[in-house]
């Protein structure tokens, strides 16, 4: 699997559509929420979600992954068919509390700034920290009723960058928040696309929409952002041009990185 590289940082990174991106860090290998289906419906309470494009590479050819870090379970958007099959030759998935007791076997579940520690190859360990997400427009206590619970990751190790991953986040108090914590950040790795549904919300992005993206990236002191979760699914309501334009706006376009 080839990675694309920028030369200001040093955490290589593969973008496969929606929320999925596979990175190397410290020697371990991280998936992030896995969506591997070929186009197609799915029905959900709130409605159909409707999968556009297929993903841009299938889970065999991949290579080894050490970590998933599934930002939540029960959207397929974030957790399709062929991604849960895959959980299952993954030796540690990390997800939210309640994603840890649903999956079962491999998964481990994080409360917000409950951190777990991985042994690097050759010695030395990474830090993977799970952070604030709100899927939604408003508190947490008035999101997750309806769209569930949501974790974000932050990892850290000794002589490594500081990699922020966001899971669908709607919240700029969560990244500030995570910024008091841990910023500057080296890489962000945002989830974006402004998704958005007439049902819930009165149709309020539940995740970042562009703008909000560019503002995540301030708040964070992001030196990268590779954005994802903005393209391949009917729901998702900005792209690549809204995102472009927004970090344009926003003064912030060196740090865009569309890998």
């Amino acid at each position: 699997m080839a990675f694309a590289e920028t030369s200001s940082q040093q955490v290589p990174i593969s973008v496969f559509g929606g929320p999925t991106a596979l990175f190397e860090y410290g020697g371990l290998r991280f998936l992030t929420d896995p969506t591997f289906d070929a186009p197609r419906d799915y029905r959900q309470p709130g409605g159909l979600l409707t999968k556009t494009a297929p993903a841009t590479a299938a889970p065999a050819s991949l290579g080894r992954i050490d970590v998933v870090l599934l930002s939540h379970d029960e959207h397929p958007d974030n957790l399709d068919n062929s991604g849960r099959a895959l959980l299952a030759d993954i030796p540690l998935t990390i997800t939210t509390p309640g994603g840890g007791h649903r999956l079962g076997n491999g998964a481990k579940g994080l409360a917000d700034w409950e951190s777990i520690e991985l042994n690097r190859p050759g010695g030395g360990t990474i830090t993977v920290t799970a952070v604030p997400a709100i899927h939604g427009p408003g508190t947490r206590e008035e999101v997750e009723p309806i769209t569930g619970q949501v974790v974000g990751f932050v990892l850290t190790g000794t002589d490594l960058p500081t990699v922020y991953v966001s899971g669908d986040n709607a919240s700029l108090a969560a990244v500030q928040e995570i910024a008091e914590r841990f910023g500057p950040v080296d890489t962000a790795i945002l989830f974006a696309g402004a998704p958005c549904f007439s049902v819930l919300f009165d149709g309020a992005p539940i995740v970042l929409d562009s703008a909000a993206a560019a503002e995540a990236a301030r708040i964070l002191g992001a030196k990268r952002v590779v954005p994802v979760h903005y393209d391949g699914w009917a729901h998702f309501t900005e792209g690549r041009i809204e995102l472009v334009a927004a970090f344009t706006d926003a003064g912030l376009i060196d740090r865009l990185d569309l890998v």
